[in-house]
């Protein structure tokens, strides 16, 4: 999961600079960026991965998400920013929802062109949901 984290600290290094939030997306970007151009590789690791130790794949990087987004929103109060409290059960089922949505069309096999109106139906009804919940 190295990838995932350089990848998530891409993201978080504007925040740190620039002493506000930048709102991109960085699962909606990961998803674009990383998966969907190797959509058969991941859906093998989601969905058929059974008795590996890929098997919780999907559950570790939801747990990996919500011990960085927690780290981020303390980060974010130490800055001087305004961060919601947000309990990590709370922040838990949020992420859960999102990613396992993200993934559907990988587990269900979607061409990449469904996939993509797939990731862009998310995006429209994610997005406005964590931005609230930010605060913006």
């Amino acid at each position: 999961m190295d990838w995932a984290k350089a990848h998530v600290q891409r993201y978080e290094e504007p925040v740190r600079k620039n002493r506000k939030v930048v709102w991109r997306d960085s699962f909606i970007d990961m998803m674009r960026e990383v998966v969907y151009p190797d959509m058969e590789d991941y859906h093998l690791l989601v969905a058929k991965s059974k008795g590996s130790k890929y098997e919780n794949y999907l559950h570790d990087m939801t747990e990996m998400a919500q011990d960085r987004f927690l780290v981020y929103l303390d980060e974010l109060r130490k800055s001087g920013i305004e961060a919601p409290e947000i309990s990590a059960g709370q922040l838990h089922l949020l992420l859960t929802a999102y990613i396992t949505a993200l993934f559907e069309p990988v587990v269900h096999n979607y061409p990449k062109e469904e996939a993509d109106e797939a990731l862009t139906t998310l995006e429209k009804f994610f997005l406005p949901g964590w931005k609230k919940m930010m605060g913006a």
